[in-house]
């Protein structure tokens, strides 16, 4: 046991070591509460006074959620060496929530999203402080559980960092060699002697890496057998790499480099979520740091990214669901681009369905009033344009070969390798079902819409009907009152073959009328009927198009599914042949009766069985 005046640890309960201090599970002697004591070792006092004292004058300056707080600064009874009394986060660090099999691939896009704003928002209260870390990685990244339930993460180990304004430079060297910037690394990875001096952006780069190291689950840059024990390919590669690239893996001894401009297929990162955050990794993974951003675009732009809001959106005809990031004042022409963007459907061949129903969006509504989305309950989007089906993209992944021979390390290594493969098939099974309810879903949506357009023409045909009902009355009251009552009094003025003065002057009215009355009748029949009928007749048409399509894409669904049934039924016919052949005692069972063929559909709920009812 050790103390101080106020504080108490057990040399046993480590939570972390560095080089120069140890890092303990303390408590209040008064209330018993924990907290983090940093012990520095004999090896600290051999640094320069000032540096010495560095770390203490940085922590007394921050304030922040996302920076790990020092509550005090104490000495320790026995040996009086300098100890800090900081916030106790019992959820480790990020390297150790990467660590898990689950996250092998790569966070989940939410906590990913937590780990980039909090980082951000660290980072900013650092450079408003004039401070740089110099050591930014997963391990200094410390994860607690906040009062809603999410993890919020937070900056520690200030023991390399410094006060550092944007135009200063310095020349020591601080970090963990993977996540140092190539400069730097030269001189204290390969020990190279250079007159180069380091400007606040080295933590950008630094921060890069560990941005991809939590989307992907690895490092960006890999030679092979590792960065620990391939120094010069290292260097090579992240001295190499081509503006814009975001990783480089060498996957073979003395083989190339293979370079990415894009995430891995395997990650767990939304395309939508991709095309917001490679440009940010591209442009802060520049080994040139005249080419690389300064913090003030950083985090304009990654701040652009944190305050947008997602609508979920699936593309039925492709199978495909996608995240759309969109700022809450962003219109609904937009956001018909954004979805555009990710889907290529033409803004203007876009229908959208919502909880079984169209969903009309005005060109000016703004995307905080459009409905509230999930992945379960999203916008599902169709057109009326044939599109292939895409389907879930993810990257295959195969589980690694077992050993006989024994060895724990080996063999611990293994099962952390064969756990995430398992977790991986686990989420990649999960979007698969998702995917598969989805378009259950949005077809029966579809179904409705398509009920919904009959009813709409079943409604038109009789308001059509009524009114060429009424049109037909209407000529025929005209044709047979009027216009009959005028031919019979046409027919009696022939009969008298010569008219008085007053009487030609009625039947000239009456021919004008004739005129008239007969004109009337033609336009509105002409318009009010033959026009009502052409539309109706267009709109039964584009509807009879559609169901003619439709109705050819089930019965090849069908004609396909009753090929598979009989593929499979063949299949089995061959499995029971086979069966008989075998020794009976090998599909012996009590009683002697059969085991019952399984039946060709298995699943009351797949789409094939769902299409043929």
């Amino acid at each position: 046991m050790q103390s101080t005046a106020n504080y108490l640890w057990l040399l046993s309960d480590i939570l972390g070591q560095g080089a120069t201090a140890n890092v303990f599970r303390g408590r209040n002697k008064k209330t018993g509460d924990l907290y983090a004591v940093k012990v520095f070792n004999n090896l600290s006092f051999l640094r320069p006074a000032d540096v010495q004292t560095r770390e203490f004058e940085v922590l007394k300056k921050l304030n922040h959620k996302n920076i790990v707080k020092l509550f005090a600064i104490e000495e320790e009874m026995s040996a009086r060496h300098k100890v800090l009394v900081m916030e106790y986060c019992p959820c480790a660090s990020l390297y150790s929530v990467l660590e898990e099999p689950s996250n092998a691939f790569g966070l989940p896009e939410s906590e990913f999203l937590l780990v980039s704003r909090d980082v951000v928002a660290g980072m900013n209260h650092l450079r408003e402080n004039g401070i740089i870390h110099r050591d930014i990685k997963p391990g200094n990244i410390m994860r607690v559980i906040g009062e809603d339930g999410h993890s919020v993460y937070k900056l520690t180990d200030f023991g390399a960092a410094r006060e550092l304004e944007d135009d200063e430079q310095f020349v020591s060297l601080y970090g963990t060699e993977e996540y140092l910037h190539p400069d730097m690394y030269e001189r204290a990875v390969l020990r190279k002697d250079h007159q180069k001096k380091y400007g606040a952006t080295v933590d950008l780069w630094s921060i890069g890496v560990t941005f991809y190291h939590a989307a992907c689950g690895n490092l960006p840059f890999r030679p092979f057998e590792g960065p620990r024990r391939n120094k010069e390919v290292m260097y090579k590669i992240i001295t190499g790499k081509p503006s814009g690239a975001i990783s480089g893996v060498q996957k073979v001894e003395n083989g190339p480099i293979e370079w990415s401009w894009e995430l891995p297929l395997g990650c767990n990162l939304s395309l939508g979520l991709q095309a917001l955050f490679t440009p940010v990794l591209a442009n802060i993974l520049e080994a040139d740091q005249e080419k690389c951003w300064g913090f003030d675009q950083f985090f304009a732009v990654t701040n652009d990214i944190f305050h947008r809001i997602v609508i979920n959106v699936f593309s039925l005809q492709q199978m495909t669901l996608h995240k759309i990031y969109i700022h809450t004042y962003n219109t609904s022409a937009e956001f018909h681009d954004l979805v555009y963007k990710q889907t290529k459907i033409p803004s203007q061949n876009q229908e959208l369905l919502f909880e079984g129903r169209r969903l009309i969006l005005e060109p000016n509504r703004q995307a905080q009033h459009f409905p509230a989305t999930t992945e379960e309950n999203p916008i599902i989007v169709i057109t009326r344009e044939m599109l292939t089906i895409i389907g879930l993209r993810y990257e295959e992944k195969f589980v690694p070969k077992l050993v006989t021979h024994y060895d724990l390390d080996f063999d611990a290594t293994l099962a952390k390798a064969v756990t995430a493969v398992t977790c991986y098939y686990s989420r990649i099974a999960s979007s698969l079902l998702l995917t598969q309810e989805l378009t259950r879903k949005g077809i029966s949506w579809l179904i409705e819409v398509m009920k919904d357009e009959y009813n709409e023409t079943v409604h038109k045909n009789t308001e059509v009907t009524i009114r060429f009902n009424f049109c037909n009355r209407a000529v025929e009251k005209d044709l047979k009152i009027l216009v009959t009552e005028i031919c019979c009094q046409f027919k009696k003025d022939k009969a008298q073959r010569r008219l008085m003065y007053n009487e030609e002057q009625i039947h000239k009215f009456d021919k004008q009328k004739l005129a008239i009355h007969s004109t009337k009748a033609f336009t509105l029949f002409s318009e009010e009927c033959v026009g009502k009928y052409e539309s109706f007749r267009l709109k039964v048409q584009e509807w009879m198009r559609k169901m003619i399509l439709l109705r050819k894409q089930l019965f090849t669904l069908r004609n396909q599914c009753f090929d598979i049934a009989e593929e499979v039924s063949k299949c089995q016919h061959y499995i029971n042949e086979y069966q008989d052949r075998m020794p009976q005692k090998i599909f012996a069972n009590p009683g002697g009766i059969k085991p019952p063929v399984n039946p060709i559909y298995t699943s009351p709920n797949t789409l094939v069985e769902m299409t043929l009812g």
